[in-house]
């Protein structure tokens, strides 16, 4: 059995596209499919059902998938340990991470680790929905506790985090700045939708009482950089997180209200499946830790 066509097809059954999967690995779409139809042809069954718009497993592929990821990172481990240079960490490091823990905390970190381990190769994924990280391929991920699966090892990275509910000081003028969550049911919002189609809730929380809303939006997007525009040009009050909008609030572009009804929470954490890990994702491990501390 060839293992660049069990790779191939791993790679395009998680992207859910040949053309994603191939400028992933930098090669042309063609060769993808060709090396799916090759091992197709070889187990003598249909691994992915296949439109003009949409790649997904079959019930056939989904079951090799889920064999198939977990043996693949142990092979790719297995690689990036020969490749090491005694004292040198090597291979790549593979992360996903919702978009605000990319912006806040990764970002500003990525030239610095690179600078210090040259011959390691990031690959950040930045999406929104929950994924099994094992299953899709990845060495590592960063969600906030409620999201953590039980069975994985976790580090915190960094100091609590809190929401800012902003608007712009033109909204404020005209509308008026609410003291009370309930105010905000009266008064123009815009609020961010996951990707599955989850609106969440405004979390509000004083003196131990915890209050949700669901305010009416004048403009509902799935894009964090969208929002922040549209807070900015007075459409409504956006709720995001404050290290999002700090030079906004200090620059005078927005103003934060409501500031005793949005406590602190934990910083988000880096978590991953196993305590043998490759020498590129412990050095990933322990920058991390080090920064965070």
């Amino acid at each position: 059995m060839n293992l660049a066509d069990l790779d191939a097809f791993a790679a395009v059954a998680r992207h859910r596209s040949f053309r994603r999967a191939a400028a992933k690995r930098g090669v042309a779409p063609s060769s993808m499919s060709k090396s799916v139809r090759d091992l197709e042809a070889r187990l003598g069954v249909r691994l992915l059902n296949r439109t003009t718009r949409s790649v997904a497993p079959t019930a056939a592929g989904q079951r090799l998938l889920d064999r198939l990821s977990p043996a693949l990172l142990e092979i790719a481990a297995a690689v990036d340990q020969v490749a090491d240079e005694p004292g040198e960490p090597a291979g790549t490091v593979r992360i996903n991470a919702p978009e605000p823990a990319v912006e806040l905390i990764l970002a500003p970190l990525v030239a610095e680790f690179l600078a210090t381990y040259p011959k390691v190769r990031l690959e950040i994924v930045a999406e929104a929905a929950f994924v099994d990280i094992v299953k899709a391929g990845f060495d590592a991920g960063v969600r906030w506790d409620e999201s953590l699966a039980q069975d994985m090892i976790a580090i915190s990275l960094g100091a609590p985090q809190r929401y800012a509910l902003v608007a712009a000081p033109e909204v404020i003028a005209q509308y008026g700045a609410p003291s009370a969550p309930r105010d905000l049911l009266t008064k123009p919002c815009v609020r961010i939708r996951f990707p599955s189609g989850v609106m969440p809730a405004w979390d509000f929380e004083r003196d131990g009482v915890t209050t949700k809303i669901e305010p009416e939006a004048r403009l509902v997007t799935t894009s964090l950089s969208l929002l922040l525009r549209a807070a900015l040009d007075g459409v409504g009050f956006c709720s995001a997180f404050e290290g999002q909008v700090r030079e906004h609030i200090a620059a005078g572009r927005l103003v934060s209200v409501m500031e005793d009804w949005l406590p602190p929470f934990p910083a988000p954490f880096l978590y991953y499946p196993s305590r043998d890990v490759p020498s590129a994702l412990r050095a990933f491990i322990d920058f991390m830790k080090q920064r965070a501390s």
